[in-house]
C-alpha cells in the first residue's frame, strides 16, 4: 500500500509538472512583430488591381506596386496593349529640377492622380502643386493648391455649367463659367437637422458648403435626398483631448423609438429656379433608398424627367419600386414586393433599360437571389436567371445585344459558395454562360464602352493575379500578379481553408485557419476564433489579404496559437435566404452554437488543437459576439477580447438592430380632443423592438474578459461597453476595461497598441506567459 501511495503521489506530481509545462509556454512575440500587417504590406505591395476606365472608352490606367517599385500603366483593350504610362526616371528628373531636391523614381508620391478628360492629360499633385502630364511626356507645372481649397463645396453639373452648393442650410446654384456669378437661392426651409448641407449638423451659417445635390446626366436638373431629424433624440460623445474637453452632439435613432429620420426626395431645375418634392408618403416611418440598398436605392437615367426610388416600410418586409416625375412630383408604383422576415438589400438592384422601357429587378422570391425582367408599366415579362445560386452585382448591361453581365455565387457546383464568378445572360434568359473559372474569388470591373472586364482572381490561400477578358470570356491579356518574392524569402506560409458542419449537422460552414510558421504537428496549441456575426458579411477572408483585421491573424498565430475565422448560419447574404435569415429575432445568440461546434470538429480532426484552451475576439459586432460566447458557454471559452462591441443593441442604431432582430408594428385606438374640443378616436401606430443583451448574461462570467472602446465612438456608443461593465461590477465579476482616448469606432492610430494588448492578453491567459516588461516598443512607422 505504501508503494502504491508513492506511485499515486509520483503520478500526480508528474501530471502537475506536465500541466505546468503545457500552460507556461513562451509566446513568440518576436515572430509576431515580424509579421504585423504593416510589415507584410512592405513585403507584398499591391494585392489587387483597380482599373480607372476612361469615360466611354475601352482604355484604362492603373498603378500597381511590387518589390521593383510603384508603377503606373496604360492599357488599350481593343489593341491588346499595355505600357508604362510615363517614364518614371524621366518624371523624377523633371520633378527634381522643379523642386531642387531628389525624387525616388521607384516610389513617386503623386497625389490625387487622375485623367482629365477635357484636357486629355493626366493631373496629379506634388507638395500641393498641381501638375499636368501629357502622354508625350510633357510635364507642366500648375498653381499652388493651397489657395484654392479644392472647391470642396462645389457640385458641378456634368457639362460644368452650374454649381450647386449649400449655405445657411439652404440650397443654392450659380453659373460655373463666371467666378462673379450671382448666387441663386432655391430654398428657404432648410435648418439644422433638416438641411440641404452634406453635414446637416454643421452650425456654420454664412459660408459655402457642400450640398446633397446629385446631378442628372443631362445636366438639366439635380435631385436631393434630405432627412428630417429634428424630432430625433440627441446622443453625445466627449472629446477629452482638446485644450478643453468638448461635447459633440449628433442625432441617433434607436430601435423601437417613435421619432426617427423622415426621408424627403426633391428635384430642382436651376434654369427655372424651381423645385418639387416627390409625393412618396405611404407607410408610417417609411424609408426612401438608404445606405443598405445597392447604389443607395435611388436611381437615375440620362434624362432628368424621372427618378426611380425604392421605398420600404419600417419592418423591412415590403418594397415599392417608384417612378417619380421630377416636374410634378407625381409618383407611380411600378411594382411591389414582400419578403419576410426582411428584404435582403445588399443586392437590391434596379437596372433601368432605355430610359424606362424595361427594368431588371433582383429578388429572393424563390429563396435564392435571381433577376427578373419587367416592362415599362411594371408588368413581369419573364424570369431571367434561375437555379440554386445567388446572383449578385450587375457588372455591365449591353442594351444593343439585350445581354447583361453579373457576378454570382455558388453556381459552379463543388466550388466554395463564397467565390464569385462572372456570368452573362440574355434579357429573355437565353445564352446563360460562365465567363470566369478556376477555384478563386473573382472581382470584376467593366469598361464604360465595349464589353471588356478586368478580373482580379485570388483565394484566402492563394495570392492574386489580374487579367483582361472580353465579353465572351476570352482572355485579352494578363495584367499583374501579386509579388510575393520577398515573402517567399521568409518563413511565411499561407493559411489553410476548411469546411465543417453547422450545429445542425447538415449545413456547410466555411473558414480559414492560420498556424504558426514554425508549426509542429506533435505539439498542442490553444485555439483562438476571430469572429463577426454578420448578417451582412462574415469574418473570414474570401480573397487573399494581409491588410486590416483579416490580416492580423498572421501575427497573432506566431505567438503560438491556432487562429481561425469562419462563417455561421445567419452570417452572410451570399449563401441563400434561409442561411442569411437564420438569426432573425435572435441577434445575440444565433452565431454561437456554430462557432463552438466548429472548434469542436476541428479539435477532433487535428491533434495539435487543444480544445481546453479556447480564445475568441472580434470588433464591433464581433466584440458583441465574442463576449456573448464567453458568457453563454463559460465552460468552453476561456478568454475573450471584445472591442467596440454593441453589447446592448437596444441603444444601437435602428437599421442594424431592427432589420436583423425584428421590429413589430403595433396599432391601437386612442381618444383625444380635436381642435373644437370634441372627443375623437385616432389610430396610433408604434413600433416595438426589444433585443436580448450581453449585460443580462453578466452573472455567467467565469473566464477572462477584456473590454475595449473608443470614447469618441459615435457609431457604437461607449455606453454599450459601459453598461456591460456596470452589470459585471454588480455581479462581482473580475474583468479588464480599457477606454481608448479620442478614438472613433475604428481605432486608427491606436490599432498597433491595441493589437499588442490583444497579444499579451491571450499569451497570459492561454499560454501562462506573464512577462514582467510593460513596454510594447511599437515601431514609429506603425504608430
Amino acid at each position: 500500500m505504501k508503494a502504491q501511495g508513492l506511485r499515486i503521489v509520483f503520478t500526480l506530481l508528474l501530471a502537475l509538472f506536465i500541466s505546468s509545462v503545457t500552460f507556461a509556454q513562451k509566446a513568440n512575440f518576436e515572430a509576431a512583430e515580424r509579421f504585423t500587417t504593416q510589415k507584410l504590406n512592405k513585403m507584398v505591395g499591391s494585392t489587387s488591381l483597380f482599373p480607372r476606365w476612361l469615360d466611354y472608352k475601352d482604355q484604362f490606367w492603373y498603378n500597381f506596386e511590387t518589390s521593383e517599385g510603384n508603377n503606373w500603366y496604360y492599357v488599350d483593350a481593343n489593341r491588346k496593349t499595355k505600357r508604362l504610362l510615363f517614364d518614371h526616371d524621366d518624371l523624377a528628373n523633371q520633378l527634381s529640377e522643379i523642386f531642387h531636391r531628389p525624387f525616388n523614381a521607384k516610389d513617386l508620391q503623386l497625389r490625387r492622380f487622375n485623367f482629365d478628360e477635357d484636357k486629355g492629360m493626366f493631373t496629379f499633385d506634388v507638395d500641393s502643386i498641381q501638375f499636368t502630364y501629357s502622354l508625350s511626356n510633357e510635364l507642366v507645372k500648375g498653381d499652388s493648391l493651397e489657395k484654392s481649397e479644392f472647391e470642396f463645396w462645389a457640385t458641378y453639373s456634368p457639362d460644368s455649367t452650374w454649381i450647386a452648393f449649400a449655405k445657411n442650410h439652404d440650397l443654392y446654384v450659380m453659373r460655373a463659367d463666371d467666378p462673379d456669378s450671382t448666387e441663386h437661392r432655391l430654398t428657404n426651409d432648410g435648418e439644422r437637422w433638416f438641411s440641404y448641407q452634406a453635414n446637416d449638423g454643421d452650425t456654420t451659417s454664412n459660408k459655402r458648403l457642400r450640398s446633397r445635390a446629385n446631378w442628372f446626366e443631362d445636366g438639366k436638373k439635380f435631385w436631393v435626398k434630405r432627412q428630417d431629424k429634428r424630432k430625433v433624440d440627441d446622443l453625445w460623445v466627449i472629446n477629452s483631448l482638446g485644450k478643453r474637453p468638448t461635447l459633440e452632439t449628433y442625432k441617433y435613432s434607436m430601435p423601437g423609438e417613435e421619432d426617427i429620420y423622415v426621408d424627403h426626395v426633391q428635384a430642382f431645375d436651376p434654369a427655372t429656379k424651381q423645385g418639387v418634392r416627390m409625393d412618396t408618403d405611404k407607410w408610417e416611418d417609411q424609408a426612401l433608398g438608404g445606405a443598405y440598398f445597392a447604389r443607395g436605392g435611388i436611381f437615375e437615367t440620362q434624362s432628368s424627367d424621372f427618378i426611380y426610388i425604392l421605398r420600404r416600410n419600417r419592418e423591412w418586409s415590403k418594397i415599392d419600386v417608384l417612378k417619380a416625375n421630377t416636374t410634378t412630383g407625381e409618383v407611380q408604383v411600378l411594382f411591389s414586393e414582400e419578403s419576410k422576415p426582411y428584404f435582403n438589400t445588399r443586392f437590391a438592384q434596379l437596372a433601368i433599360i432605355n430610359e424606362g422601357e424595361e427594368f431588371i429587378w433582383w429578388s429572393e422570391r424563390t429563396g435564392w437571389g435571381q433577376f427578373y425582367l419587367y416592362d415599362a408599366n411594371g408588368n413581369l415579362k419573364n424570369r431571367i436567371t434561375s437555379g440554386n445560386f445567388v446572383s449578385g452585382t450587375i457588372a455591365k448591361i449591353d442594351t444593343t445585344d439585350r445581354t447583361f453581365y453579373f457576378e454570382a455565387y455558388g453556381e459552379d457546383e463543388g466550388e466554395n459558395p463564397y467565390h464569385a464568378d462572372l456570368y452573362k445572360v440574355g434579357f429573355n434568359g437565353s445564352g446563360f454562360r460562365q465567363l470566369t473559372s478556376g477555384n478563386a474569388n473573382h472581382t470584376v470591373s467593366a469598361s464604360g464602352k465595349g464589353n471588356f472586364f478586368v478580373i482580379n482572381a485570388s483565394r484566402a490561400d492563394m495570392a492574386g493575379h489580374s487579367y483582361l477578358i472580353d465579353g465572351q470570356g476570352n482572355k485579352v491579356t494578363d495584367l499583374e500578379a501579386t509579388d510575393t518574392s520577398l515573402l517567399d524569402e521568409t518563413e511565411f506560409q499561407m493559411p489553410d481553408m476548411f469546411s465543417v458542419k453547422a450545429a445542425d449537422g447538415a449545413t456547410d460552414i466555411y473558414g480559414v485557419m492560420w498556424k504558426p510558421f514554425d508549426f509542429d504537428s506533435t505539439k498542442k496549441y490553444p485555439i483562438i476564433s476571430y469572429v463577426y456575426p454578420g448578417p451582412q458579411v462574415e469574418s473570414f477572408p474570401i480573397s487573399f489579404t494581409i491588410n486590416g483585421a483579416r490580416g492580423r491573424p498572421f501575427a497573432l498565430a506566431q505567438l503560438g496559437f491556432i487562429v481561425i475565422a469562419q462563417g455561421q448560419r445567419g452570417g452572410s447574404p451570399i449563401r441563400n435566404k434561409y442561411y442569411h435569415n437564420y438569426g432573425y429575432g435572435d441577434l445575440r445568440d444565433y452565431p454561437l452554437a456554430d462557432n463552438k461546434y466548429t472548434i469542436e470538429q476541428l479539435a477532433s480532426r487535428h491533434s495539435f488543437i487543444d480544445a481546453s484552451r479556447v480564445g475568441i475576439y472580434g470588433h464591433s459586432g464581433g466584440g458583441f459576439m465574442s463576449t456573448a460566447a464567453l458568457l453563454s458557454y463559460p465552460e468552453f471559452y476561456d478568454v475573450a477580447v471584445s472591442s467596440a462591441g454593441n453589447h446592448d443593441n437596444n441603444i444601437y442604431n435602428i437599421w442594424w438592430s431592427e432589420v436583423h432582430n425584428g421590429v413589430k408594428e403595433k396599432r391601437r385606438t386612442v381618444k383625444k380632443k380635436d381642435e373644437n374640443g370634441n372627443d375623437v378616436e385616432e389610430e396610433q401606430i408604434t413600433f416595438d423592438a426589444p433585443i436580448e443583451t450581453n449585460p443580462a448574461l453578466a452573472k455567467n462570467l467565469q473566464g477572462h474578459l477584456m473590454l475595449v472602446h473608443g470614447d469618441m465612438d459615435n457609431n457604437v456608443h461607449p455606453a454599450n461597453s459601459i453598461r456591460l461593465a456596470d452589470a459585471l461590477i454588480k455581479a462581482g465579476k473580475r474583468f479588464e476595461f480599457m477606454i481608448l482616448p479620442g478614438r472613433r469606432h475604428g481605432f486608427g492610430p491606436s490599432t498597433p497598441y491595441f493589437e499588442r494588448m490583444t497579444w499579451y492578453y491571450f499569451a497570459e491567459h492561454l499560454l501562462g506567459d506573464y512577462r514582467t516588461n510593460v513596454d510594447f516598443n511599437i515601431p514609429k512607422n506603425e504608430d
